[in-house]
């Protein structure tokens, strides 16, 4: 019988074959992430750029693929010296832990969501529904406040109960039908509504201005925008939390200040052009973020499929002494993708 190309070459250049075609792929991975991190750091240039610290699942995930390249050299450490037993232990390991670099991942996605970070180009600053534009709410005897992501009344931020109440009342508005007013059941005991400095009487679910005119449905629509930011504890920013604090818009590499509503450069007020482009300015960064570390999520996947693939080979006797090849193979490519994590990991923590 014929034998194979592949039976009839040597041990050795076998590996070597097989090595060349891993350092091929290592070096197209590297190429399409150089890419990727040239194009962060151009697009970000002159433009408003958010800068958030990294979630904590992403920290734990870094722990555990440096721990998986540790169990997968000693897995292979154990082939070389015929302990089979030892091969199958730590290459089990292995793969739970390559399975839990994927959990902590989407842990960190879903840590970066819950503070207000999405993969789809949300605007840096809150233009729709954005509170005092239009609307205002005024609760008992004085006006609510914004500033930043604090909603405010008589100087105080409103305690939680109070929060509830608002959102309660604003939840009114979330449903919006051009042919239906509102449905509206409880208005005018604590909150009433306020459109550009009058107040907004309520008759059956309609809203009407001091001259007894209704409010439009693009009217309409704005306050439900501002019922939904509202809801959603939104004030100024798309990012929850503090800016200098929780986060920090960056422009030309300087962080911008924040107050009365106004986002400052050097202590200096932006200009109206420059704050109108900054209210326009979409999130970039963190669309850069989650394109950057779920490409390298793809790969880790990718690598996990075969890493499956020779655990199984591993239990069933397929690798000896002498014979294992894709072993080694795989345990570059997977100590190669444990690197790139950390430089991604570096690059985001100082760039972004």
């Amino acid at each position: 019988m014929k034998k194979n190309f592949d039976d009839q070459l040597s041990p050795e250049v076998r590996e070597k074959m097989k090595k060349n075609l891993v350092y091929i792929g290592i070096f197209s991975v590297i190429m399409l992430f150089a890419g990727f991190t040239s194009a962060y750091l151009v697009t970000m240039g002159d433009s408003f750029w958010l800068k958030s610290p990294l979630p904590w699942g992403f920290w734990a995930s870094t722990t555990v693929i440096g721990l998986s390249s540790l169990t997968f050299f000693i897995a292979l450490k154990n082939i070389q010296k015929g302990n089979t037993k030892g091969l199958k232990t730590f290459m089990a390991l292995t793969v739970v832990l390559g399975l839990l670099f994927v959990y902590f991942q989407f842990k960190g996605y879903g840590q970066l969501t819950e503070k207000g970070i999405h993969p789809v180009n949300n605007h840096l600053i809150v233009t729709d529904g954005r509170y005092g534009d239009y609307f205002e709410i005024k609760y008992k005897d004085a006006f609510i406040e914004v500033d930043g992501n604090h909603y405010k009344w008589k100087d105080k931020d409103l305690s939680d109960l109070q929060m509830k109440e608002l959102q309660l009342f604003m939840s009114q508005f979330l449903v919006l039908d051009e042919k239906k007013p509102f449905a509206i059941s409880s208005y005018g005991k604590s909150f009433v509504l306020y459109f550009e400095n009058t107040l907004v009487t309520e008759n059956l679910g309609n809203l009407y201005k001091n001259d007894g005119q209704e409010l439009v449905f693009t009217d309409k629509l704005r306050l439900r925008d501002l019922a939904v930011n509202v809801r959603d504890g939104r004030g100024d920013f798309f990012v929850k939390g503090d800016i200098g604090k929780d986060f920090n818009i960056f422009f030309k590499g300087k962080a911008l200040e924040y107050k009365n509503r106004m986002l400052l450069f050097k202590g200096k007020k932006l200009s109206s052009y420059l704050q109108l482009k900054a209210m326009e300015t979409s999130d970039t960064a963190s669309s850069f973020l989650y394109v950057i570390t779920v490409l390298h999520l793809l790969h880790i996947l990718g690598a996990l499929i075969y890493l499956l693939r020779v655990t199984i080979f591993s239990f069933s006797g397929r690798f000896t002494q002498e014979n294992h090849i894709s072993l080694k193979t795989g345990a570059i490519f997977w100590h190669f993708l444990g690197l790139l994590w950390l430089y991604l990991l570096l690059f985001l923590l100082f760039i972004h």
